[in-house]
């Protein structure tokens, strides 16, 4: 089993309104502001598998391809709890958060979910950490994958 296919997309629907941008002389509220700002980048939920050892991790950023290099040691930072486990592999990315309190809301309960989950009496498999944290994601978005 692949990783794409144990964990399809998962998006969780948004529950506020859209925020309306200032309007711009052309009318246009996505053009951004007079001040020429972007639009902050939206925030994502992951979760990444060793290639090493039966270990996974969740985490919250808005750049993940920058997050993932971090945690794999190729630039400064990353979390400690993930230098154990190196390299890491994207096993799943949860998109459309608006903020990062949403996020991060998202991923304690994906962690709660999954810690308070029996687990299986086997010889821990990467496969079957994976299977353990999609049943718990199933949980948190309410729905059956």
């Amino acid at each position: 089993m692949t990783l794409m296919a144990a964990f399809r997309a998962a998006k969780i629907p948004c529950t506020l309104p859209p925020k309306r941008g200032k309007a711009t002389a052309s009318g246009d509220p996505s053009a951004g502001d007079a001040k020429g700002k972007a639009p902050p980048p939206p925030w994502c939920v992951y979760l990444i598998a060793s290639s090493r050892i039966p270990r996974t991790y969740v985490g919250v950023t808005t750049d993940f391809p920058r997050r993932l290099r971090q945690h794999n040691g190729e630039l400064k930072g990353g979390a400690k709890a993930a230098s154990a486990g190196r390299p890491w592999n994207l096993a799943c990315l949860v998109e459309g958060f608006v903020n990062r309190s949403e996020a991060c809301e998202f991923e304690s309960k994906w962690k709660n979910i999954s810690r308070k989950m029996a687990r299986k009496r086997t010889e821990p498999s990467v496969e079957s950490v994976l299977q353990h944290r999609q049943a718990a994601l199933s949980r948190a978005v309410g729905i059956k994958l």
